[in-house]
C-alpha cells in the first residue's frame, strides 16, 4: 500500500513511489505487486510502466438512468435467516465466478460478513428460480451521494447459473435489479464489469448502460535481494 497523497496523473512521483514499494518487498522475498489507479486517464500508464508495471486489467464502471424497460421475470427476497439460501447462492456464485479474482471462491464467512455490513438490505438481494433450484441472482447496494455523485443504485453481483446459460436471463435478471432500485427511489444506476466480459457488455449496452470510467489494474513480480 502507497501511504499519503499520491497525484496519479503525475508520471515521475507514481513511478519513485513504486520503486520504493517494490524495493521493500523485494527486501522481504520478492513477489507479486499490484497498482490500481482509478479513472484512469491518456497517459497514467507512463508512471507504472516506468516502474516496471504491466498493465492486465481494466475494470468498467457503467451508469444508466432510471427507470429502465420492467423485467417481468419472477423474482424474490434473499432470506437471510435461510442457510439454503445461503447455501444456494454460494454455489451458483462461485460456479458462475470461478474465473473471477475477487467474487469466486466464496464462502459462508465471507457472505455473513458482507449481510453484516450496514448497507446490507435483504429485500434489494433478489433471486430466481426453475426447476426448484437457483437459477439467477441480481445483489444491489445503494450508495448515498457523495461529491458531485448523486445517490447511486449499483448491480452488486449478478449471475446466471452455467446450467442456465444460454436461456436468456441475464438481461431480465439485470432489469429486476434496477426495477427494484427505481422503486427504493434512486434514479441513477452503476455497476461494475471487466473490460473483456464481451457477452455481459452487450447485455448491458443493449439495456442502456453507458461507460462512466475505467479502473486500471497494474502488475510485477520483484525478485527478492539476493
Amino acid at each position: 500500500m502507497i501511504d499519503g497523497e499520491l497525484d496519479k496523473h503525475d508520471p515521475e512521483a507514481v513511478a519513485e513511489a513504486l520503486k520504493l514499494v517494490t524495493a521493500t518487498i523485494a527486501g522481504k522475498g520478492g513477489g507479486r505487486a499490484e497498482f490500481w489507479i482509478h479513472d484512469v486517464q491518456d497517459g497514467d500508464d507512463a508512471g507504472p510502466v516506468a516502474a516496471g508495471f504491466t498493465p492486465y486489467r481494466d475494470l468498467w464502471q457503467l451508469r444508466a438512468p432510471l427507470p429502465a424497460a420492467p423485467s417481468n421475470l419472477i423474482v424474490r427476497a434473499f432470506d437471510p435467516h435461510s442457510v439454503d439460501d445461503l447455501d444456494a447462492f454460494i454455489e451458483v456464485n462461485n460456479r458462475a465466478f470461478s474465473w473471477h479474482p475477487e467474487q469466486g471462491g466464496q464462502t459462508r464467512r465471507d457472505i455473513e460478513a458482507r449481510m453484516g455490513e450496514p448497507w446490507f438490505r435483504p429485500e434489494g438481494f433478489l433471486l430466481h428460480e426453475r426447476e426448484g433450484r437457483l437459477a439467477g441472482f441480481c445483489w444491489t447496494k445503494v450508495h448515498a451521494p457523495d461529491g458531485d455523485d448523486p445517490a447511486l443504485g449499483e448491480i452488486y453481483v449478478i449471475a446466471v447459473d452455467p446450467d442456465f446459460h444460454g436461456q436468456g436471463l441475464g438481461k431480465p435478471m439485470t432489469l429486476a435489479g434496477l426495477e427494484w432500485l427505481h422503486a427504493a427511489g434512486l434514479q441513477t444506476a452503476m455497476l461494475y464489469v471487466e473490460s473483456d466480459n464481451t457477452s455481459a457488455n452487450v447485455v448491458y449496452q443493449r439495456i442502456g448502460f453507458d461507460r462512466h470510467r475505467t479502473d486500471r489494474a497494474f502488475e510485477t513480480h520483484v525478485e527478492p535481494i539476493a
